[in-house]
C-alpha cells in the first residue's frame, strides 16, 4: 500500500496525528454501534433500519423524500428497509395533509420503544465520554464533528443543543 499526502488544507496535525484521528474515528464508530448493532439483531435489523428509525423518531411526521435526503441513499435501499419496518409494525405511513402522495412516516408505539433502548444506549455512552472529557473538549468536539459534515447538512446544527436535557 503506498502511503500518500494526506494534506488538502492547513491543519495544526501534522501526518501521524492525522492518521490516528482517523483510527480514533473508525474505533469510536466501531464501539459506539456494536451495542445498538447487538440490540438491532435480536429483531434482524441491521445500521440501516437503526438510521430509519432514528430519524422518523427524531422528525415524526418525516415525508419519504425528506428522509432520503438526510439519509442519501436510493428510493429502493429505503424501500426495502421501510418496507420491513411497517410490516413488522415499527413505523406506520400516512398520506400528506395537503399533498396525498406524500407518505409521512411516524413510529408506533413499538417503534418508539426500540428508539428509545437504541438510542438511550448511544446517548449514555457520548455522556460519559463528555463528562470524562470536559466542557471546553465538548465544544471542540463538536465543531470538529460539524467540519466533517457537508456544508449543506451543517445548518441542521446551526442552533446549539440545551445541555440540560431539554429541548
Amino acid at each position: 500500500m503506498t502511503d500518500q499526502k494526506v494534506l488538502t488544507a492547513p491543519h495544526p496535525l501534522g501526518q501521524e496525528e492525522l492518521r490516528q484521528s482517523i483510527e480514533l474515528l473508525f474505533f469510536a464508530y466501531r464501539d459506539f454501534t456494536a451495542e445498538a448493532d447487538a440490540i438491532l439483531a435480536e429483531y434482524g435489523f441491521g445500521r440501516a433500519h437503526h438510521r430509519v428509525i432514528y430519524f422518523v423518531g427524531r422528525h415524526a411526521g418525516i415525508t419519504v423524500s425528506d428522509l432520503l435526503d438526510i439519509l442519501r441513499i436510493t428510493k429502493q435501499s429505503l424501500g426495502r428497509v421501510l418496507g420491513q419496518l411497517v410490516l413488522d409494525g415499527f413505523i406506520v405511513q400516512r398520506p400528506g395533509l395537503r399533498d396525498r402522495r406524500q407518505r409521512l412516516l411516524e413510529l408506533t408505539e413499538k417503534g418508539a420503544a426500540l428508539e428509545r433502548r437504541l438510542t438511550g444506549r448511544q446517548a449514555d455512552s457520548i455522556a460519559r465520554a463528555c463528562a470524562e472529557a470536559g466542557p471546553h473538549a465538548v465544544d471542540g468536539f463538536r465543531s470538529v464533528l460539524l467540519g466533517l459534515v457537508h456544508d449543506g447538512d451543517r445548518v441542521r446544527f446551526t442552533r446549539r443543543p440545551e445541555r440540560n436535557g431539554g429541548e
